[in-house]
């Protein structure tokens, strides 16, 4: 084998790995076969002619009215179960290698019963390698080697070794029944196995045709040619591709050495198209080579396709996927708009909640009442911190959303700050001296209305905040004063306390609030853009296949030029 041939070889084996083709495909099959074809070191200086067709049509009996002789094992009962290689040799033996490795030699052809036929089930032998008879012949000797192939159309196994081995031959004859005109099966194999597969030095053999009336013999003959002529023999010049061989009266005839009678049954002039067919091929040294390469061409362009479709469903699913790529990028930024409005609306929602007019509005009366009726923990926990945190939840949600999405780092929480309470006063700090002096809780816890409730030095101790806020406001406003305030002047007090706390939460919630903004803002911002991946295993296995693809086609390109 070249090394163009062994290169060609492994780019073919390479295809079928990137197809992960199944060895059973028939691609498989045929790069198998015309490998083992290329590698048998008798391919080179032998001429084979392998006869084949359906069981019971008569091919070994043609081949051994060929050779003159029974070499072959013909019987009513269709038998044969191997390729058998009839080739030139001094004296009739036969020569069988079993896959173990041992080969078994005999004089003349007895041993074929043993090896050659198929068992009681119909199946071929398992162990058998190779069935060679060595037959002297004068036709072999020329370099002519029969390949008489078992009966098609029985089992896969046996119709899987004729398709085989038909790659190999240089000149291929099918054998056909004048009496069923072409079975479909025929017809499918004359299509799968030698037309689609370049195998066109073909000549065909009908038999049978003496056993049928002479106006039908004519009619079918007729008919048969122009099956014949519709296929694409490549033979040399004025040979047909169609010839009546009545196999077993030739036989009959060249057993008797009757001439003429063998000349009636049309034998001689089946044989002389195959001696001009095969001196013709001999003399021309590229003959061989071209009819080989013809056939690698075919196999290729059987991968070829097979190569382009599997890239051009890699293009679809790379193309699917940037299509994805653009799509999510198109959700992203519709999201991205959507929660930049989301952001905006609960941080404007906020920022309304948060004016300090509404918010004193709403809040300071109650605060106010709370404070004086020291309820302040309580309202604020379940009132103002709920109210507050409503809306922080609203941003805080958004915020997430948007981290999720976009993959950015998150910025952490909105942490609101509330004012000191305004009920806690220092601990050294009670109720606030009377105006000589003395302490007069039940005087104050009177006039801030607890001390109904209280009472004595007890309730003056449970109402110290108020005092304490009452205390600070009236130092503030009331220096000068000596006098206990009036129950008007502690609710006003209150109000102040309460619109102070208000004032003081709404200014600095909305300092917070804008340094979060300027915070969050980031996160709302979509990725940069980038690129669709060029390095997923759909590309590498596509730039494969194009790859495999082109240097298939070098390969095949430089064992087309270098045969010519």
């Amino acid at each position: 084998m070249s090394d163009r041939s062994q290169n060609l070889i492994h780019h073919l084996q390479t295809a079928l790995g990137v197809l992960e083709l199944d060895e059973t495909s028939s691609l498989s099959q045929d790069v198998r076969a015309m490998a083992d074809a290329a590698d048998s070191s008798r391919s080179s200086d032998r001429f084979q002619i392998a006869v084949f067709g359906p069981f019971n049509y008569g091919k070994s009996t043609l081949l051994n009215a060929m050779l003159g002789q029974r070499t072959l094992p013909i019987d009513l009962i269709p038998t044969t179960g191997a390729a058998i290689r009839v080739s030139y040799g001094e004296a009739l033996a036969t020569t069988i290698t079993l896959r173990s490795g041992r080969v078994v030699r005999e004089d003349g052809v007895e041993i074929l019963k043993e090896y050659a036929i198929l068992d009681d089930r119909r199946r071929m032998r398992e162990d058998v390698e190779s069935v060679e008879v060595s037959c002297c012949h004068p036709f072999l000797k020329t370099g002519v080697e029969f390949l008489d192939l078992p009966g098609t159309n029985d089992r896969s196994e046996q119709d899987d070794l004729v398709r085989d081995r038909l790659l190999g031959a240089d000149l291929v004859v099918p054998v056909l029944d004048g009496r069923q005109l072409m079975t479909l099966g025929e017809r499918e194999n004359l299509r799968d196995w030698l037309l689609d597969r370049n195998i066109t030095t073909v000549v065909f053999v009908v038999n049978f045709l003496n056993l049928m009336e002479p106006d039908d013999r004519k009619k079918v003959f007729n008919r048969l040619c122009f099956v014949a002529e519709s296929f694409r023999s490549q033979l040399p010049a004025g040979i047909s591709n169609l010839y009546r061989v009545d196999a077993l009266p030739a036989l009959r005839a060249r057993l008797k050495g009757n001439a003429a009678a063998a000349q009636e049954t049309g034998l001689p002039a089946f044989e002389s198209a195959l001696q001009h067919i095969v001196s013709t091929q001999l003399s021309n040294g590229t003959a061989k080579t071209e009819t080989r390469v013809s056939r690698w061409r075919a196999i290729v362009d059987r991968i070829k396709p097979e190569l382009e479709a599997k890239i051009a469903t890699l293009d679809e699913e790379i193309a699917a996927s940037e299509q994805k790529h653009h799509s999510k990028r198109a959700i992203q930024q519709k999201a991205q708009k959507l929660l930049q409005q989301s952001l905006q609306a609960s941080l404007s929602d906020f920022q309304g909640w948060l004016y300090a007019p509404k918010l004193l509005d709403r809040y300071r009366g109650k605060l106010a009442a709370a404070i004086e009726q020291e309820r302040f923990y309580s309202w604020e926990a379940e009132v103002f911190k709920p109210a507050a945190r409503q809306y922080q939840q609203a941003i805080e949600e958004s915020v997430d959303r948007a981290c999720e999405l976009f993959g950015h780092p998150h910025p952490g929480k909105l942490s609101l700050s509330f004012p000191s309470d305004p009920q806690t006063p220092p601990k050294d700090t009670a109720i606030p001296p009377s105006s000589t002096g003395s302490r007069e809780p039940s005087t104050v816890a009177a006039a801030t209305g607890l001390g109904f409730l209280f009472g004595g030095l007890p309730g003056a101790a449970v109402a110290g905040g108020t005092t304490y806020v009452l205390k600070k406001l009236l130092d503030r406003d009331r220096p000068q004063s000596k006098t206990a305030p009036t129950e008007g002047e502690i609710a006003q007090l209150c109000e102040t306390a309460a619109r102070e706390y208000l004032e003081c939460f709404s200014r600095d919630a909305f300092a917070t609030l804008h340094e979060y903004e300027a915070k969050v803002e980031p996160v709302t911002q979509l990725p940069p853009e980038t690129a669709p991946p060029d390095n997923t295993p759909a590309h590498h296995q596509r730039q494969l296949c194009q790859r495999v693809l082109e240097e298939l086609e070098e390969a095949i390109e430089s064992v087309v030029g270098n045969s010519r």
